[in-house]
């Protein structure tokens, strides 16, 4: 093999990996926005209270973030399932309780912590735990 075939890859890796963690990015922002969309739309437009509307919105968000991660995040060539959707409801809800307790814990343990700052804190450990359970549970079959 070529020094410079070896460096076509490493470049063609490179591009991978950049555009994989794009897609779990932007499907993630997507995601966001689509929750934070219909829980304004059902609030201000719909006249259901904050705590209904958002559980419509968390689900909606879900099946979002499934659809975009499956797209713009594994690249799954393959048709969604119930399964493959089921898997993902469970990494989420893990990932949300992985939140929580980090943000929890966080607060617990430095009094004078920011909220925000351990919300922050906690989502970046969580997302960790998100995309592993992405990769390695729900979409470890893509094509």
């Amino acid at each position: 093999m070529t020094h410079g075939g070896k460096r076509e890859r490493d470049t063609a890796g490179q591009r991978s990996l950049a555009s994989h963690g794009a897609g779990f990015v932007t499907s993630g922002l997507i995601a966001f926005a689509v929750d934070a969309g219909v829980l304004f739309l059902l609030t201000h437009y719909a006249g259901l209270d904050p705590f209904s509307a958002r559980v419509f919105a968390i689900l909606t968000a879900m099946v979002a973030a499934w659809l975009l991660h499956r797209r713009l995040t594994f690249a799954v060539k393959t048709s969604p399932s119930i399964a493959e959707f089921v898997r993902f409801a469970v990494v989420a809800a893990g990932a949300a309780l992985v939140n929580y307790a980090v943000y929890a814990a966080i607060l617990l343990l430095w009094a004078r912590m920011p909220p925000l700052a351990a919300l922050v804190a906690a989502t970046a450990v969580s997302m960790c735990v998100s995309y592993v359970g992405m990769r390695l549970g729900v979409f470890r079959h893509r094509a």
